[in-house]
């Protein structure tokens, strides 16, 4: 388990190198290589497989870039901010709570700007690269500014994460789903944040891939339809209790997880097993999984519980590779607010009700000449004002104000009438929470390759170090090995290589040198499975495959090739099922 050889084989093999290197490279940017590509496409799909297939969500695509306006109503340009500090000779730029983490090992991350500056001033903190004094702390927002348009008019950002997206197209979602609660919607593709000091590799990225779910509920009602099926699973949590005692993470099943009210709900411990399963199907071992979850003075404001799933690492400690929160309903409120848009979900009731209500009626001569084209607007923003708000305003004020994008508006009692009476509801409107899962691809994938890094013995006894990726993952499922590189043997290999590859296998052609050092390359970029051809195979058409983790060899028939390797890797049948 080391960052080094991890990072060494990554930059050699093609998996992982920094960014523009030929320019000295930029911090905060990496390349995937032709490996790592393949790689973080059968993660993602993995990924897929689990919330896409099997939980049943679609899948949208958003744009990356974001007018103001929306990235305004979610907070994000007003509180998505990292504490700055700057050397006051050399002018290198620090991110404070990091900073005063390296030089005393204290945890503050989250206090606000002026007790860290505070805390640098008390304990003599200088820069770390000059040894000059550094500046007060300031709040830096974290996001890439840009401009829509070529007028420079319209003020744009790229986004800093991919959820907005989907609550933004809120509205549109929900009649998809005609409107049935619980429902959820993902998305995978690039954020954006300009980091202050991304000095920790492919960890702290300034872009990055996310890969979330928004899952929509009803806020009176967050069971879920397969809890039975995950109450014995077993999770390792770090709960608030534990930190602040400073214990250790807990092996607890589901079940007491929620009866001992450990975990908010059973929505969200099912989207904790999710994201266990998920890890543990990237190799990642228990061993190295926690759950954290967030002390109260971290926990956001909008959250009702949140947990990190953390995988250990000898460099950085534990790292938060996923987040899983209840965003209750602070995202969809504050685009209500900004939009004037109704993102409600109507709730029928068990039996209807009957109640008394009062209801506007327009006076519609009035709206074309006073509202013009906005007059459809004004109409639906008054439909689902509360009528008693606009009686009051009324009452008080003479007129009820509101506006529609920039431009205001007032009416009077001639606009509107009140009518009361008895009427059968069959449900309400609400506004749904929202549980939400946040995968981070750069840091999952750089865990799995820290944790797949393996060092053994060859069969012949001599060291070799390896990645042990699943075969699922594994970006080359096959290499194609002739024993020498001369026909008939290659001819025969390359028609391997041609069946394997139309069957959707991706292979290796790899003839030159000894067939221990073959093995030996194919190990360490982690190709599970060594696909061997020697002088029997003209005569009898069968190849010997090579188990990679185990050494273990198979002979069979050329023609079975490409249903064994696709059995394989889809764990429908295991190494020691093949039939000779």
């Amino acid at each position: 388990m080391g960052n080094e050889e991890v990072m060494r084989i990554s930059r050699k093999r093609g998996y992982l190198y920094p960014s523009f290197e030929i320019y000295s490279g930029v911090a905060g940017f990496y390349d995937y290589g032709p490996l790592g590509g393949v790689l973080k496409n059968n993660i993602m799909n993995l990924w897929r497989k689990y919330y896409v297939s099997n939980e049943g969500f679609y899948e949208i695509e958003a744009p990356t870039i974001m007018p103001r306006e929306t990235l305004k109503a979610s907070g994000h340009v007003d509180n998505f901010t990292d504490p700055m500090t700057q050397c006051m000779e050399c002018n290198e730029v620090y991110r404070a709570d990091h900073i005063i983490e390296d030089a005393i090992s204290k945890e503050v991350e989250g206090l606000p700007d002026e007790k860290l500056t505070e805390i640098i001033e008390e304990n003599n903190i200088v820069c770390q690269n000059c040894g000059a004094k550094l500046t007060p702390v300031k709040s830096y927002n974290l996001m890439f500014k840009t401009e829509i348009g070529v007028s420079g008019k319209q003020t744009g950002f790229m986004r800093p994460e991919t959820a907005q997206g989907i609550f933004i197209a809120f509205k549109r979602i929900s009649r998809f789903y005609k409107d049935k609660l619980p429902f959820g919607i993902v998305q995978l593709g690039k954020s954006y944040r300009n980091e202050l000091s991304p000095r920790q590799g492919v960890i702290r990225l300034r872009e990055f891939t996310q890969a979330e779910a928004e899952i929509f509920v009803d806020p009176s009602d967050k069971t879920h339809k397969n809890y039975k099926n995950i109450e014995n699973h077993v999770l390792h949590l770090y709960n608030q209790k534990e930190q602040l005692n400073e214990g250790k993470p807990i092996e607890i099943t589901v079940k007491d997880a929620i009866d001992n009210n450990i975990v908010s709900s059973e929505m969200l411990i099912y989207q904790i097993v999710i994201a266990h399963k998920f890890l543990r199907d990237l190799g990642i071992e228990d061993d190295v999984i926690r759950f954290r979850q967030h002390l109260p003075d971290e926990m956001a404001h909008y959250a009702i519980d949140c947990w990190d799933a953390e995988v250990k690492t000898d460099q950085y400690g534990w790292v938060e590779i996923i987040g899983i929160a209840d965003r209750t309903d602070f995202d969809l409120k504050s685009h209500i607010k900004h939009s004037k848009e109704d993102l409600s979900v109507f709730k029928e009731y068990d039996t209807p009700k009957n109640v008394t209500v009062t209801k506007p009626s327009f006076n519609m001569k009035k709206f074309g000449p006073t509202f013009k084209g906005d007059s459809p607007k004004a109409k639906e923003i008054l439909e689902n004002t509360d009528s008693n708000v606009i009686k009051e305003s009324f009452d008080k004020d003479g007129v009820f104000s509101f506006s529609i994008g920039e431009n205001k508006y007032e009416i009077d009692q001639s606009f509107v009438k009140f009518e009361t009476k008895e009427e059968q509801i069959r449900g309400d409107r609400i506004i749904p929470h929202v549980i939400e899962p946040s995968y981070g691809i750069d840091r999952i994938i750089y865990s799995t390759l820290l944790h797949s890094y393996t060092e053994d013995e060859t069969e012949e006894g001599e060291k070799r170090s390896y990645l042990k990726l699943p075969a699922k993952i594994a970006p080359i499922k096959a290499a194609i090995l002739p024993l020498v590189n001369k026909q008939p043997l290659t001819l025969i290999a390359e028609d391997i290589e041609t069946t394997l590859r139309s069957s959707n296998i991706i292979t290796s052609f790899d003839g030159s040198g000894t067939i221990g050092r073959r093995y030996a390359r194919a190990d360490e970029i982690g190709i599970p499975y060594a696909i061997t051809i020697d002088y029997d195979t003209v005569d009898d058409k069968k190849v010997t495959i090579r188990n990679r983790d185990t050494f273990k060899q198979k002979r069979v028939e050329i023609e079975k090739l490409s249903m064994i390797i696709n059995n394989l890797v889809e764990g429908h049948i295991n190494f020691e099922d093949i039939e000779e």
